[in-house]
């Protein structure tokens, strides 16, 4: 795929060129964990806060998910150094590690080099990016960042020299911020920003099909929407906020009945959470009342026997249902089915992860600012 995105932006006007990136499904941090006999002992030490990033502080506000799974590779420099990224529409920044950084984390993972690079640059800013189990802390700099053959030039990106320990056990290397230039740290332009004003995409949006059945098959499609990989029609819905990719959610049913968010709250379309996340007690209640129990893991599941009797779960947003059967919001593991409804959401702010968007294709237009979900296929 990435060979022929080059040659079709080669043949094509430049601001006709699109390009889908292929993303690989990786062990999870909480998967690597649990393997090692760790997760109790490290989730302790850093707890797992998925809401984290989306609490405003001044700078962006990013967290060491434990469930991050979605990566793809992009390149930076001349020549081409290679990264795996999250590309994440739940922050703005583009970051990876670097040759200067000493923590922990980065000797786990591919490392920048700036002296590599014949059009590299340093900025005169520093960043720092605060985690909900740590930060990362660095320096701005300015390069050519390829993806998928559209070459961003003089992308602004950060460059670690330190790392929380929690990101050493991530598969990605870095993130890639796919949300608005309001939320992004020290004021960084995100790279799909730049790639609108500099031409290279023929629609300002940006799609995320995210297959349900292997590791791979995934794609982020930029500038374009794949019919492909969805089926009926889409529904669009505007965004209550131009930060992250933030939507009106009416309601949260079960059998025709609410369940959580009566009366109203607001969710976020997150590919950088693979959970649905919610307010403690309503993800308490929506576990009970599915049949879901606590396991020594931290997490909740259910004989995988009883999927064929688990209801489905209702979301309406903006006044439009999307219902998730049980075999959507689970996942089979050694263990028995797993629940992908996790605690840690504010009182009225939900997250609605990668277990939703699998099940729903979604569109993110900035040209309109509004949401695109059609049923995935």
């Amino acid at each position: 795929m990435m060979k022929w995105a080059v040659v079709l932006c080669a043949l094509v006007a430049i601001s006709e060129c699109n390009v889908k990136i292929s993303l690989i499904k990786g062990k999870t941090a909480r998967e690597t964990l649990m393997e090692k006999g760790l997760w109790e002992e490290v989730s302790k030490k850093y707890p797992y806060n998925p809401m984290a990033k989306f609490l405003q502080t001044g700078d962006e506000g990013m967290t060491n998910d434990a469930d991050m799974s979605y990566y793809g590779v992009i390149s930076i420099g001349t020549p081409p150094q290679s990264f795996k990224v999250i590309f994440d529409t739940g922050s703005s920044n583009l970051w990876v590690p670097s040759v200067y950084c000493s923590s922990q984390a980065c000797q786990n993972h591919v490392k920048f080099n700036p002296s590599q690079s014949s059009t590299f640059k340093w900025g005169n800013q520093p960043l720092s990016i605060h985690y909900g189990t740590g930060s990362m802390t660095g320096r701005l700099g300015y390069d050519t960042v390829s993806v998928g053959g559209l070459s961003v030039n003089q992308q602004i990106f950060g460059i670690s020299q330190t790392e929380a320990t929690f990101m050493s056990y991530m598969v990605a290397d870095g993130i890639l911020g796919l949300a608005f230039p309001s939320i992004a740290a020290s004021g960084a332009t995100p790279v799909f920003d730049n790639m609108m004003s500099q031409g290279l995409v023929s629609q300002n949006l940006f799609s995320v099909y995210l297959s349900s059945n292997s590791a791979e098959g995934s794609v982020v499609s930029f500038g374009d929407i794949e019919s492909s990989y969805y089926t009926g029609q889409i529904t669009w819905i505007p965004l209550t906020s131009e930060t992250y990719w933030q939507v009106s959610m009416d309601s949260v049913t079960i059998n025709g009945n609410v369940v959580a968010c009566n009366g109203g709250c607001q969710a976020i379309i997150d590919t950088g959470t693979t959970w649905i996340v919610g307010p403690n007690r309503d993800i308490s209640n929506i576990n009970s009342m599915v049949g879901f129990t606590p396991n020594q893991y931290g997490q909740n599941s259910l004989n995988c026997g009883n999927l064929a009797s688990t209801p489905e779960i209702t979301f309406t947003l903006n006044g439009n249902a999307f219902t998730l059967p049980a075999t959507a919001y689970t996942t089979q593991s050694s263990y028995g089915c797993v629940t992908g409804f996790g605690n840690g959401g504010s009182d009225q702010l939900w997250i609605l992860g990668d277990v939703f968007i699998r099940q729903y294709y979604s569109i993110f237009d900035r040209q309109n600012n509004r949401v695109g979900l059609a049923q995935a296929v």
